[in-house]
């Protein structure tokens, strides 16, 4: 399963490393990559829950859309 968020806060490469770093430790999330050109996560993995993963962008400091 594969889902992309745009997150328009991003900035920088901290802040695609900050998104990066806690969307990957959900739970069923075998891959993300945050686009600072386009502000866009890209998530991969098996039953993660989009719950989950919005919560991660928030808690880096962000917030999809």
């Amino acid at each position: 399963m594969e889902q992309s968020y745009v997150v328009e806060d991003m900035t920088c490469g901290h802040c695609t490393a900050a998104v990066e770093e806690e969307v990957g430790a959900v739970s069923g999330v075998v891959s993300v990559t945050a686009h600072l050109d386009t502000k866009r996560v890209t998530v991969q993995g098996e039953n993660y829950a989009d719950a989950e993963v919005r919560a991660a962008i928030e808690e880096a400091g962000y917030e999809a859309s």
